[in-house]
């Protein structure tokens, strides 16, 4: 018999080595190297091969073919009857995709994954796959979300033969896997949630999805930062991933597609937690928008894009006089290393010193901004709070501030003008290039309000002049 070999697999890309090191000279971290059990040589078949062959899963022959002969419109989309879930997926669910979603402990992944199972398995063959939880909590919580259950097919199993062998049986159209760090497949030897184990299951599982053009859910752990837990070669495999993100002390939940074959990444779905799960919130700039009838310094209403539609979002800033000989820097939703930046041009560009001062910003509702458009409201907003003056409730604000002290256009710009008159703000700054070229009228519901005062500017100087 001959002897098993052993290698070190790096748990953050993937990358396999013949002895262990101490950084992983691809993604260069450091302490990431596990060490797994190969089979002898000779001998060796990945286990999902093996799977498959045991299973009966023939492969799909391989043919030539011409890109303008693929027929695109036989991959319908399928409506999950959630209409800011259908927006992050890019229209809907395709037939034989692969769909990662995470989220930290208590985000709301498995109420999600349950309301949309229970709602399809009305209509098609469904299976829930459960490895964390028992039959009588996932049930205890379908009950208190009132939700029906009576086509939907359950099974507590960790084992990805056993669970092929039921799709086999079963045929479902649609799988969720809750969780894929838990599952394992018997002849790799390492524990469950092993860059081996999670690599070699999710691909057994995506390869099944694929051959019977079912679709698959999988909800992913994620790690301290926020990222999947497990081999960075699983966000490879995978068509779509989902990230839902909210703090534990607010009611909303974000969802975010980070990548997505079947439509545009970056879209943002907002739903909010409710006694009976989560509910679509259908005009996010709503919620975001609650401001008091008390004008406050530093209060200011930026327009970003989120995906495919703008949105309406309220900045605060606060300076104060420092009591260190570090004045404090900090920004919650937004780029703290941008905000640094922006405060030297604001002092180079502006005449504003804040060296002295301590800088807080932060972006209400728990909205996390990453797009240079609400440079120049994080500056406007700063302002307000130094000088200690209040700006006006119907005002604005979008553009980008470069090095130089010039405002840079957005893209999307007059579609941004556009939602700000739909909720009646009646003025606004923005780059001279993204100003329309015809009136735009503000309105409230329905009634006209007359022109909005649209002011372009080409600098920061002429920016704080607008104020």
């Amino acid at each position: 018999m001959a002897k098993a070999k052993t290698a070190y697999v790096c748990n953050e890309c993937g990358s396999d080595y013949s002895k262990w090191q101490g950084q992983c000279g691809d993604c260069n971290a450091w302490n990431s190297l596990q060490e797994i059990r190969l089979a002898p040589a000779g001998g060796h078949v990945s286990a999902s091969t093996r799977v498959n062959a045991a299973k009966g899963y023939a492969g799909v022959t391989s043919q030539l073919q011409d890109l303008s002969d693929v027929d695109v419109a036989s991959m319908p989309r399928l409506s999950t009857g959630i209409g800011e879930l259908d927006r992050v997926l890019g229209g809907g669910l395709v037939a034989g995709s692969a769909i990662l979603i995470g989220g930290h402990p208590g985000a709301g992944k498995s109420t999600l994954l349950l309301q949309l199972m229970c709602s399809l398995a009305q209509r098609m063959p469904a299976l829930y796959i459960t490895g964390e939880e028992s039959l009588q909590q996932v049930a205890l919580r379908a009950h208190r979300l009132e939700l029906p259950t009576s086509n939907l097919k359950m099974l507590t199993e960790t084992d990805v033969e056993s669970i092929l062998a039921t799709c086999a049986q079963l045929q479902p159209r649609l799988i969720v896997v809750d969780s894929i760090q838990v599952m394992q497949l018997a002849d790799i030897s390492s524990a469950p949630g092993s860059v081996s184990q999670v690599r070699e299951s999710a691909a057994a599982l995506i390869r099944y999805a694929k051959q019977s053009d079912a679709i698959l859910l999988l909800v992913g752990h994620v790690t301290k930062d926020g990222s999947i837990a497990g081999p960075k070669v699983l966000e490879h495999m995978i068509d779509c991933s989902l990230q839902l993100e909210g703090d534990n002390d607010s009611r909303y939940r974000t969802l975010r597609s980070h990548k997505n074959r079947f439509g545009a990444v970056n879209e943002m779905g907002v739903f909010a937690m409710m006694e009976n799960g989560l509910k679509e919130v259908k005009n996010p700039s709503s919620i975001f928008l609650s401001r008091g009838d008390i004008s406050a310094a530093g209060s200011l209403v930026m327009v970003i894009w989120e995906g495919t539609r703008p949105l309406l979002v309220e900045l605060q800033a606060l300076v104060d006089d420092s009591q260190m000989s570090n004045p404090r820097r900090v920004a919650i939703g937004l780029d703290q290393n941008r905000l640094t930046m922006l405060l030297a041009v604001l002092h180079r560009h502006g005449g504003l010193h804040t060296g002295d001062q301590d800088v807080f910003v932060n972006v209400v509702g728990g909205v996390r901004v990453s797009e240079t458009g609400a440079d120049l409201a994080m500056l406007l907003a700063i302002v307000s709070s130094l000088r200690d003056r209040a700006l006006d409730q119907n005002l604005v604000v979008f553009g980008e501030v470069g090095l130089s002290g010039e405002i840079r256009p957005v893209p999307s710009g007059q579609e941004r003008i556009k939602e700000a008159a739909k909720h009646g703000f009646k003025r606004a700054i923005v780059p001279i290039a993204n100003v329309p070229k015809a009136s735009v009228s503000t309105t409230n519901n329905g009634d006209g309000l007359g022109a909005m005062e649209i002011i372009g500017v080409r600098t920061l100087q002429e920016a704080l002049e607008a104020l």
